[in-house]
């Protein structure tokens, strides 16, 4: 086992925040009992709802309790799918646009989305059915309607969620383990000069079971710690 004094960390991931990464070898400490790790969860679900309902009565508006780079997600997100950049999006681009950020919604959901924020699209003059431009699936979200809708999604997600989904991006091939070719690759994709030797050294850190990779519940214990 490398020492923690000369071991590199891994590197940032542009995905998410510091989700994209391992750990520092220095946030690594001995497994706890499985009753000690939910005891410490459950205190950190507490204290992070308490945060939250503080910030929201200092600053009632979700997007300024984002960071800098949750706020150009969002916006990075909208724009993609905002083609004639009106700063509008209909129904599907909605649902794209909302899955880039993480967030699968059914229908019913998107539909009473548009219904409660949505405005209707423009109609030509000839046109006379405007009972039609009302519907739903016709109804267009504006820009800030959406960043206020995400921020609040985001604010509300749950870490271990979080995690997993940071998971995700390491783990090629939905395995439900990274290994030293999954490290390889995200070293080499970020342009990372991480040797063998240096990539085999943080799975062996991180790998509880011994098993030569690190699962899902080993990861998020590591990222929870």
């Amino acid at each position: 086992m490398a020492s923690s004094s000369t071991h590199p960390s891994f590197p940032q991931r542009p995905y998410n925040n510091t989700l994209g990464k391992l750990p520092e070898r220095s946030a690594f400490a001995p497994p706890s009992t499985a009753q000690a790790r939910e005891a410490q969860r459950l205190e950190r679900d507490r204290l992070s709802r308490e945060r939250e309902r503080e910030r929201e009565r200092q600053d009632p508006d979700p997007m300024t309790q984002l960071t800098e780079e949750q706020r150009e997600e969002i916006n990075e997100a909208f724009g993609l799918f905002d083609l004639d950049k009106d700063k509008r999006i209909d129904y599907h681009e909605l649902k794209v646009a909302m899955k880039a950020l993480g967030f699968d919604v059914p229908k019913p959901e998107l539909l009473q989305i548009l219904q409660t924020h949505g405005i209707p699209q423009p109609q030509p003059q000839s046109s006379q059915n405007q009972n039609n431009a009302s519907h739903p699936t016709r109804l267009l979200l504006p820009l800030p309607a959406f960043q206020g809708l995400m921020a609040t999604k985001i604010l509300a997600r749950d870490p271990r969620e979080e995690i997993l989904r940071a998971f995700e991006l390491f783990d090629e091939g939905g395995k439900g383990k990274i290994d030293l070719a999954d490290l390889r690759r995200v070293a080499r994709e970020l342009g990372e000069g991480l040797g063998e030797e240096e990539l085999a050294a943080m799975i062996d850190e991180f790998d509880l079971d011994g098993d030569g990779a690190i699962d899902r519940e080993e990861f998020v214990g590591i990222c929870l710690q």
